[in-house]
């Protein structure tokens, strides 16, 4: 169990007003948040992939504060309440930020990495480093721990960094290719097979079998590298994020997501190489009903949905 204690500011009456609190961050919390009832002895690779796996089935991926009227932070302990104690979801800074504290307290060695998204429309990787992940060393060899890139891209389990090893798992096969000091994560798929004629030609369909995911160096970097990066990402509106209001939360048979006013359920059937995707368009009254039964969250404040045009891909 640890007390972390900090400052929140609250705005009232038009004031900003700084609210002292202490969080306690109880791991066990934490377990029963994502439905670890395990035991575990040591930190090792079975246990690791058991926790992540259980993050990504039951933390969303999701940007919904922003269009929330809210503001995301990169506060430990405000995340922890916000994921843990409200059971929300959150981006990478905050998943991946949440996760690295559970590493810890779990005996993991790890260090956490900046990496780089690749954009499909400039055919090249971000400028800048606006995805955090975690790297965590089990005996003598180093993994990749992303609990946080959502979608049909999102990894079940650590994925070694070894290059040009093909890493199958429920989404495809994950490989890792190496370039000097620079590490490139690419996804192979399965053909996506619509069930709604309607959305055969949307936009949010990838229709490519391999798809570059992020780029990244083994630089340790500390949560002041983000910072910048993510006051960016939920104010710029040339940001991915502003122009969409994205929730993905992982599923025993495949993924779930709810994209603007669009809802998919996603199935893999790697046994016949395609994924079955039902999509549907959602009115604004039904929004609320299907966050709250398909994944499990309650938003205090209301919600306003956008699906730009941004590139982006189920």
């Amino acid at each position: 169990m640890v007390v972390c204690e900090g400052f929140f500011s609250r705005r009232h009456a038009g004031l900003v007003i700084q609210l002292y609190f202490a969080t306690v961050m109880d791991l066990q919390e934490y377990f029963r948040r994502i439905g670890f009832g395990g035991t575990y002895e040591k930190p090792d690779l079975a246990t690791l992939r058991t926790v992540h796996e259980l993050h990504v089935m039951s933390v969303p991926f999701e940007n919904l504060s922003i269009h929330c009227g809210e503001r995301n932070t990169m506060d430990l302990q405000i995340i922890y309440e916000k994921i843990v104690r409200n059971r929300r979801g959150g981006w990478c800074c905050e998943n991946n930020l949440l996760f690295s504290w559970v590493l810890r307290e779990m005996g993991y060695k790890y260090t956490t990495l900046g990496s780089r998204v690749f954009k499909t429309f400039k055919n090249d990787f971000s400028p800048m480093d606006s995805h955090l992940i975690n790297m965590v060393e089990i005996e003598g060899k180093p993994y990749i721990a992303d609990v946080s890139f959502g979608l049909s891209y999102q990894i079940w389990y650590p994925l070694e960094i070894i290059a040009g090893k093909d890493q199958e798992q429920p989404a495809g096969i994950f490989r890792l290719l190496n370039d000097g000091e620079k590490w490139m994560l690419q996804k192979t798929g399965r053909k996506p097979l619509v069930q709604n004629e309607a959305f055969a030609n949307s936009s949010l369909i990838n229709k490519r079998l391999t798809t570059m995911l992020y780029s990244f160096v083994l630089t340790p970097r500390e949560i002041d590298h983000f910072l910048n990066t993510s006051e960016y990402l939920q104010t710029s509106p040339e940001s991915l994020f502003t122009q969409k209001s994205i929730c993905s939360l992982q599923t025993p048979t495949g993924f779930r997501a709810l994209i603007g006013w669009t809802f998919s359920e996603v199935t893999f059937n790697p046994e016949e190489d395609t994924d079955m995707y039902e999509m549907s368009a959602l009115a604004d009254s039904e929004i609320e009903t299907i966050l709250k039964e398909k994944f499990n969250i309650v938003l205090v404040n209301k919600l306003t949905p956008i699906n730009s045009k941004a590139a982006y891909k189920l």
